[in-house]
């Protein structure tokens, strides 16, 4: 058997063995399941037992997932939730987070290129990773998910842009123009989507949505296909074509089958939650220099202050722009969901590592810090709303209360 055959068995088996493990655990002490998904990786990985080891196949489907995890982060966007005065604040937030992280960096790296990576690291949000969390526990529809979903939304969305704008190697200006461009090509896909669409098109997506033939599904995946390869086409990274990807997909969808909308994303959300994404979770642990971590040093010291830097650097301003119809338990679980961090963080210290712009432990100590995180923050948030009686039904009314407020 090949290298990549058997190296997708294995990471097929912790896929089907994580959520085994989460819910056997989660009647005690719930752990999110992409820790469990990272940590058999980084078992089975050449730093623990040596059985697995990425390759070109390997990483593509990593890489993919990835991808996939954006998208479905995009699609949850609802704009009709995220607007107004609550996205004007996250706005500010993850601005006032970057400077904030790129003055930190720069401090911890010892030099601007250093510092920039670790800067726009810290200012990200784990979307993906936070709202599956609140799905589970009910708060999504309310309005404390919205706001989440708002700061969530920016601080997946800004740090794209940061990288395209700072850590492509092209100067400012090219950067810039060829984000505009993008944006211009974006902007354009939702009108496109706005539009009604024929009856037939609708008419199509019914007839085949138990079939074999799955046009709603296929198109959903023309789509993504289409706006990864304009990012590429323009040098950009594709993670902003999968999220932009992700935010048309909806508008799509909600005009021409509102009724088959939630079945779709299912679909969806199968293939992504059910092979690609659990591969990319389980090759960042395959991946996870674990030995240039253990060295001592540097790197082990870093992990607790990463930790605390995703705190500081990006719930300081969130918790400081929060609207101000939040008291300060919301404001606390706002804070912790925030500073949530890990597909990000992956992503920027490869690049760092692949560049040679940061060393591997530095970088090993970043993803460490964002696992920690991970596991922390979320079950933070959960116990802290839940000692002050928050939950879904207070999230209800909540949102019941403040129906209107948020005006463009």
């Amino acid at each position: 058997m090949s290298h990549s055959g058997s190296t997708l068995i294995l990471i097929m088996a912790i896929a089907v063995l994580a959520p085994l493990l989460a819910y056997a655990v989660g009647r005690r002490f719930p752990v999110p399941l992409v820790i469990f998904e990272i940590l058999l990786g980084i078992l089975i990985g050449p730093d623990v037992l040596d059985w697995a080891r990425s390759d070109a196949l390997i990483d593509g489907l990593s890489q993919l997932g990835l991808a996939m995890l954006i998208f479905l982060a995009g699609y949850e966007i609802e704009f009709g939730k995220v607007r107004g005065d609550t996205l004007r604040r996250s706005v500010w937030a993850w601005t006032a987070a970057l400077v904030l992280g790129l003055s930190t960096g720069v401090l911890l790296g010892g030099g601007y290129t250093r510092g920039v990576f670790i800067g726009v690291a810290l200012t990200s949000t784990a979307l993906g990773t936070v709202l599956p969390v609140l799905r589970d526990a009910g708060e999504l529809q309310g309005r404390f998910g919205s706001v989440v979903m708002a700061f969530g939304a920016v601080g997946e969305f800004g740090p794209i842009i940061a990288m395209a704008l700072l850590l492509s190697g092209r100067g400012a200006a090219e950067s810039t123009v060829l984000l505009a461009v993008f944006a211009a090509l974006t902007a354009g896909a939702v009108l496109w989507a706005l539009r009604p669409r024929p009856p037939w098109f609708s008419k199509v997506i019914a007839r085949t949505l138990h079939s074999s033939g799955q046009f709603a599904v296929r198109f959903v995946f023309l789509l993504l296909a289409l706006m990864l390869g304009a990012s590429t086409a323009l040098g950009l990274d594709v993670l902003l074509g999968a999220f932009a990807a992700g935010l048309v997909t909806r508008l799509v969808l909600t005009g021409a089958a509102p009724d088959s909308g939630p079945e779709i994303l299912a679909k969806i959300e199968g293939v992504g939650f059910g092979f690609l994404v659990p591969v990319f979770f389980v090759v960042t642990g395959i991946e996870f220099d674990l030995d240039s971590l253990l060295a001592g040093g540097r790197p082990l010291i870093l992990l607790p202050v990463f930790l605390l830097l995703f705190l500081v650097v990006r719930g300081g301003p969130i918790w400081l722009l929060a609207p101000r119809d939040l008291d300060r338990t919301d404001r606390g679980g706002l804070v912790l969901y925030g500073s949530t961090a890990l597909p990000l963080v992956v992503a920027i210290t490869t690049i760092g590592v692949d560049d040679k712009a940061m060393p591997a432990g530095e970088a090993a100590a970043l993803v460490g810090a964002a696992m920690v995180s991970v596991l922390v923050f979320p079950l933070l948030a959960l116990r802290l709303r839940a000692r002050a009686g928050k939950g879904p039904g207070e999230a209800a009314s909540s949102a019941e209360a403040v129906s209107g407020s948020e005006t463009w």
